[in-house]
């Protein structure tokens, strides 16, 4: 299995963090937390490259 490396986007989003992936248009998450936001974020990416 190949291995990939995306740069990802945290912000500061009123009480949540918000992350997306520039090279994956339209792969977004949030999280209450930077860990948990980098957390999900891990999981759609996977999401997005098996779709």
């Amino acid at each position: 299995m190949k291995s990939y490396t995306y740069r990802i986007i945290i912000e500061k989003d009123g009480k949540f963090f918000h992350g997306f992936v520039p090279a994956l248009l339209g792969c977004h998450t949030f999280g209450k937390t930077v860990e948990a936001t980098r957390k999900n974020l891990r999981e759609a990416i996977e999401l997005y490259v098996e779709s």
